[in-house]
């Protein structure tokens, strides 16, 4: 896989003598110390993460953790302390203002958890305003914009205002605003928390459509569980400003890295993390007569709905439709035990 983003030793300390607090960092004190030493606080430590080019990949953390930090760091909305951030092995770090402006016009887009729309612009001007800032002509612009509205699903609605607009719409044009510039890589903070339950649900499927649609590399800031297992391709798990796991949603629920993390998915509903490829028993060949089999990228929590109405085991087959085992009862609690979850 292409990775698209590398973060090395990526730290950022909030105070007047930053070079004191690392320092104090390398000789092992803590940031509760540190911060009841200096006042200064340590806001991200030592970072080092691979983001690969077309994955969603999720960071999270209680509040306080860093992961907002994290991720304005990634386009220098605040500036590191130490450490680099190479994108297409090139690092912004070192980058003058020019040639980071146009880096961020180019190839980034960003979508906050406020909707942070211009309330006296229409729906369509608010789009283009990125395009705007860049000094692409109206024209070009304005059919980019529509381009963008049409993919979120809001064409229809280009020349109203956003009062008009509920909270789930404006959210999308915020989401259809980074999409005009066509970016690379979208950088998104909290970006649906302030969303309904439902909406939220709309949105975290219209986000995965459209990586299906055109895979950009994403990094997802959440401090909701069923968010993260749900749209993530990896989790990265933040604790007092470090990262202290990468991994896939099925690897961290099988294997935490330390008993914070584990506390912190205690309790996660697992039929929404694994699927039918995770539990599927290869040694039954044969499909049961009659029985519709399901694509190995079935959630358990559909396939336990099967279970539950026959006992006849449900056949899984491959992304070339040929069967490649069944899933049982037995299979289904051999896994549920391994992810903790029995």
């Amino acid at each position: 896989m292409t990775i698209k983003i590398q973060a090395r030793g990526l730290t950022r300390i909030f105070g007047p003598d930053p070079e004191r607090a690392l320092e104090m960092l390398a000789q092992g004190l803590g940031k509760d110390e540190i911060f009841s030493r200096t006042g200064m606080t340590v806001g991200v430590h030592d970072a080092a993460f691979d983001v690969y080019e077309g994955e969603i990949f999720v960071v999270m953390g209680l509040s306080g953790s860093g992961k907002s930090t994290l991720v304005r760091m990634l386009n220098r909305l605040i500036e590191s302390t130490a450490g680099e951030i190479l994108f297409d092995g090139q690092d912004i770090c070192r980058m003058g203002k020019a040639e980071l402006i146009a880096l961020r016009r180019r190839a980034i887009g960003m979508v906050f958890q406020s909707f942070a729309l211009l309330p006296h612009r229409t729906v369509l001007e608010n789009t283009c305003f990125g395009l705007e800032i860049a000094g692409v002509d109206r024209e070009t612009r304005n059919a980019r914009a529509r381009e963008a509205l049409a993919a979120v699903g809001l064409e229809p609605h280009a020349d109203s205002l956003p009062r008009a607009l509920s909270g789930g719409m404006q959210q999308r044009v915020g989401l259809a605003r980074a999409l005009a510039t066509d970016p690379s890589i979208l950088l998104m903070d909290e970006a649906f928390s302030a969303l309904d339950p439902l909406i939220r649900t709309e949105m975290q499927d219209e986000l995965l459509r459209l990586q299906r649609e055109h895979a950009r590399t994403v990094v997802f800031i959440s401090h909701d569980l069923d968010e993260a297992l749900r749209i993530g391709d990896r989790i990265a798990v933040m604790q007092d400003g470090r990262i202290v796991q990468v991994a896939t949603p099925k690897d961290i629920l099988r294997r935490p890295a330390n008993d914070y993390v584990r506390a912190f998915f205690r309790g996660v509903d697992v039929s929404k993390a694994l699927t039918a490829a995770d539990i599927v028993d290869e040694s039954l060949a044969a499909p049961p007569p009659g029985v519709a089999g399901v694509p190995s990228a079935t959630p358990l929590a559909e396939i336990i709905g099967r279970l539950s109405e026959s006992d006849s085991p449900v056949p899984v087959t491959g992304k070339d439709g040929r069967m490649i085992g069944a899933v049982t009862r037995a299979s289904v609690l051999r896994a549920l035990d391994r992810a903790g979850a029995g």
